[in-house]
């Protein structure tokens, strides 16, 4: 089963992040233009949570409150759930699914290293399977036929 740690190594570590004080428009043209759904928020070197796409749907639009004036501490996450380097990807689906989360942040030693997404998650899945399919068909093309004396 790969790891979080396997998964990051594979790609380049992507970490995007907003400050408390910024605006929740800043905060989106940021998301627009890194092409992700989810910011980690800094304080400093101290994270102080995670502004997602959802948050900003159901803590703004439907109230009706104006993003240009509105900090991201207004409507960010502040009790983030994240994962370590020894976390399976399994382990990752299963937390994202009950929890009804899109984004992970991969924490070492009090740093966040990296950031997973529901999209990282199934893809690799996905990969996982397709092999045993492909391990499968492998096998069972190569067991000679049953001849019945």
């Amino acid at each position: 089963m790969k790891t979080v740690r396997r998964l990051l190594e594979s790609r380049p570590p992507m970490i995007w992040s907003t400050t408390p004080d910024s605006s929740v428009t800043d905060a989106l043209c940021l998301m627009s233009e890194k092409d992700v759904g989810a910011l980690l928020v800094k304080d400093g070197c101290h994270l102080a949570g995670i502004i997602t796409e959802r948050d900003v749907a159901r803590k703004m639009v439907l109230q009706g409150r104006p993003s240009d004036s509105t900090p991201v501490r207004e409507i960010m996450t502040e009790r983030v759930i994240y994962v370590g380097l020894d976390h399976t990807i399994t382990e990752c689906m299963t937390l994202m699914t009950e929890r009804r989360m899109r984004h992970l942040p991969v924490i070492v030693e009090e740093q966040v290293i990296g950031m997973i997404s529901i999209r990282d998650v199934i893809a690799e899945l996905i990969a996982e399977k397709a092999f045993l399919i492909e391990q499968l068909e492998s096998y069972i093309y190569t067991i000679p036929p049953y001849h019945a004396a």
